[in-house]
């Protein structure tokens, strides 16, 4: 239905040039008696117009060239608004849409043609992933399928560092966990990687080579096979939830090939770098940020934020259109730093957008479960997964607003009922599935032919909710949030059940029943496809 006034708008826009200066939205009225659909579009042009909101919503509507096919009337209410009324044939006719389209409908081309870098993830290969690391993981991939499914060609890309002091401890907390092993007397430190998975590569070095690395560094054959195993378990965890990155960029790359140094020299070229405590700062109040930050300390080290800004300066150079980083709270005063200094080196920093999402809580046996990989007192990635699966998994990952800390509540997600919103939609979708099997004995099809005829509050409520998936996935693409999928689905549930309650398929006329036999294959469509959006499976059994 938005698609239809949005083109209509469109083509007003000739004769009407003043709704170009305004973002034209049209929204679902909380009352049905003010319409299918409503904008406000006059009242946010009066001050520009110095008119009243009525009198240039007369004119909106004068000129808007109505087929009466689709739209019944349109009505001007209170201060300004413009209600659209569309026909039941109209509405109707969404059924046959969906039908044709099957897997493919909901996408678009909008942004086809356009190319995307969605980077997620990036844990260093320290330590196993935890649920922070899942929600991440899983908002990256999610918001990933949304993209492809509005037409842009999509990379996932994972960006880490193996070296550095955390490698280094990392390395040396094998080390002596393998010397434990031979039967050496260690103090293993209070800040050194204290998780069992420490003791197991200690132990496949142990029976790998025996006593033969007695003498080796911990920044050899230890720190080597810590990275090694922590990565191929850090993509199996992944793989579990259906996540697979294109790319993984080393960040010490960027010191190997030179590229740290570039940015650096093109910064003293500018002339926005200057030298003091015998540190190398950038000027960053002359880039419109608070203050001047370091970028190289005395120590010849670089801050995280040049490495970041050589880093997404390569990805300028493959010629994205959109470049997203997902990142933790930890992130949040950060990264402007980062987006002045690509600027600055001639970058548009509007085509990177940072997403940061909150912590999680995990909530078991009504307590909280604290999380430090060092410690070990964690709950893993794949801890979270064996204890509910995958689809719970990625179903509560991404039904909460990322902005929003997150709750998950162990209870819940085990439960086999309706308080479990991953049970609700796969039950839904099941249940469709069983009814249209029961059809087929009953020598039933599903029709378009007599869509007419499906006149009921329950089935016309049902009709106007399918309207709204095209439109829900394209917004949830374009403003980066996948928890508008989650809460579609739960609404496009409850419609169909009140529908499958209220209206019955079998003993109803032919005509009736296999036009309403057609609306239940094209809810379950749309059903599917937003659960495959989302990544959790859709079972035609439970």
């Amino acid at each position: 239905m938005k698609y239809y006034l949005y083109s209509l708008f469109n083509e007003i826009t000739k004769n009407l040039g003043y709704l170009n200066d305004i973002n034209i939205t049209f929204e679902v009225p909380k009352i049905s008696a003010h319409g299918d659909l409503s904008s406000n579009a006059a009242m946010l042009l009066t001050k520009k117009l110095k008119r009243k909101p009525r009198e240039i919503a007369e004119e909106i509507i004068s000129k808007l060239e109505i087929d009466p096919e689709v739209i019944k009337k349109v009505e001007i209410a209170g201060p300004g608004f413009i209600n659209f009324f569309f026909t039941k044939s109209f509405i109707t006719r969404i059924t046959k849409d969906i039908l044709a389209s099957e897997k493919s409908y909901g996408r678009s081309h909008k942004y086809a043609g356009e190319k995307a870098n969605i980077e997620f993830v990036s844990a260093n290969p320290t330590g196993p992933l935890t649920v922070g690391h899942g929600r991440n993981a899983v908002f990256g991939d999610t918001l990933a399928n949304l993209l492809e499914w509005v037409g842009y060609s999509v990379d996932r890309e994972y960006y880490f560092n193996n070296a550095g002091r955390q490698m280094r401890v990392l390395g040396d907390s094998v080390r002596l966990r393998y010397l434990e092993l031979q039967g050496h007397s260690i103090e293993f430190p209070a800040d050194y990687y204290q998780g069992e998975y420490i003791k197991d590569i200690a132990k496949s070095l142990s029976y790998e080579y025996g006593d033969k690395l007695l003498n080796e560094p911990a920044d050899g054959a230890f720190k080597d096979k810590a990275e090694s195993e922590i990565f191929k378990d850090i993509k199996k965890s992944l793989e579990r939830l259906g996540i697979i990155h294109k790319i993984f960029f080393n960040e010490n790359s960027l010191y190997e090939d030179g590229k740290i140094r570039e940015i650096i020299d093109i910064f003293k070229k500018q002339k926005l770098s200057y030298e003091k405590d015998g540190a190398t700062w950038l000027k960053l109040t002359e880039l419109g940020n608070e203050q001047d930050k370091v970028i190289v300390k005395s120590t010849g080290e670089p801050t995280y934020r040049l490495p970041d800004m050589a880093y997404h300066a390569e990805k300028f150079k493959r010629g994205y259109d959109l470049m997203i980083d997902i990142f933790g709270s930890d992130h949040n005063a950060t990264y402007p730093d980062v987006l002045a200094g690509l600027k600055a080196l001639g970058y548009d920093p509007d085509k990177v957008k940072v997403l940061i999402h909150q912590f999680v809580t995990i909530m078991q046996g009504g307590e909280i479960v604290k999380m430090s990989t060092r410690k070990a007192n964690y709950i893993t990635l794949d801890q979270l997964v064996d204890e509910v699966g995958s689809d719970v998994v990625r179903y509560f990952f991404n039904m909460r607003d990322i902005s929003t800390h997150m709750n998950f509540d162990l209870t819940v997600a085990k439960k086999q009922s309706d308080e479990n919103p991953v049970f609700y939609l796969q039950y839904a979708h099941a249940r469709i599935c069983s009814v249209l099997k029961m059809i087929e004995k009953e020598e039933l099809k599903a029709s378009t032919e007599n869509l007419d005829l499906l006149v009921s509050n329950e089935e016309q409520e049902l009709l106007r909710k399918l309207h709204e998936f095209r439109e829900e996935v394209l917004a949830s693409a374009e403003l980066f949030e996948t928890h508008r999928i989650c809460s579609y689905l739960e609404e496009l549930a409850a419609a169909f059940h009140k529908f499958y309650t209220f209206c019955r398929i079998l003993g109803t006329e032919k005509k009736l029943a296999e036009a309403r036999v057609a609306l239940a294959m094209a809810t379950k469509i749309v059903l599917k496809n937003g659960l495959y959006i989302l990544g959790v499976n859709a079972p035609e059994r439970m």
